[in-house]
């Protein structure tokens, strides 16, 4: 069995493809390729009322890129409803290893100087591969979500993969495509170069 290396990663997210592992604790990978693909159309995301007035509020800081090990840390712990997750010590290796080489991002969201939630993923092309989020307090990941989105819009990408559909994303406007139409949305995305803007985005580019 081939060593799975940052390259052979990027190839396989191209093809639609992901590795998860069946717990955090176990060593070996699986290749996950769904039939049905969630994703978060970037142009009909929906910010509920209640989350709109906790942005407005600016209860939470949030930052770029400034402790992506510590969100993938944050998304590999258990938490309330979670005993176990998919993260294994691979995953953050090679995620920590492309987030060195500028294709891995994440938004992080503070309160009083600790770090409360966040959200990492992918980026190749104009496409954004979502991966996980934390929250160690009422809306925090969803703040980071949002501001992940108003980012992905102020630069032009195209699509944002969640892997999945759950009842948190569909709230957000997420949906279930066929594999096909995903393939044929990535295939375009890639296509197109986009890098993530580097300046301060406000939460409102995700519905303005």
């Amino acid at each position: 069995m081939r060593p799975l290396t940052s390259d052979l990663l990027l190839r396989a997210y191209a093809m639609g493809v992901f590795p998860m592992a069946r717990s955090r604790d176990d060593p070996r990978l699986y290749w996950i390729d769904p039939e049905q693909r969630g994703i978060l159309p970037l142009h009909a995301f929906h910010v509920p009322r209640s989350l709109r007035k906790t942005l407005r509020r600016n209860r939470f800081q949030i930052t770029w890129n400034t402790a992506f090990t510590d969100v993938m840390h944050g998304c590999a712990a258990p938490a309330p409803g979670r005993d176990d997750t998919w993260i294994n010590d691979e995953i953050v290796a090679l995620f920590t290893e492309l987030h060195q080489f500028g294709l891995a991002h994440s938004i992080e969201t503070w309160a009083d100087g600790r770090l409360v939630g966040g959200v990492y993923g992918l980026s190749l092309g104009a496409a954004f591969f979502g991966e996980s989020m934390f929250s160690r307090t009422t809306d925090a990941s969803k703040v980071a979500l949002v501001h992940l989105v108003a980012r992905l819009r102020k630069s032009g990408f195209m699509l944002l993969d969640t892997q999945f559909m759950t009842d948190h994303l569909q709230r957000f406007g997420a949906v279930e495509i066929p594999r096909q139409d995903f393939l044929r949305l990535l295939t375009r995305a890639l296509d197109v170069p986009a890098l993530l803007y580097r300046g301060a985005v406000s939460w409102t580019e995700a519905i303005s």
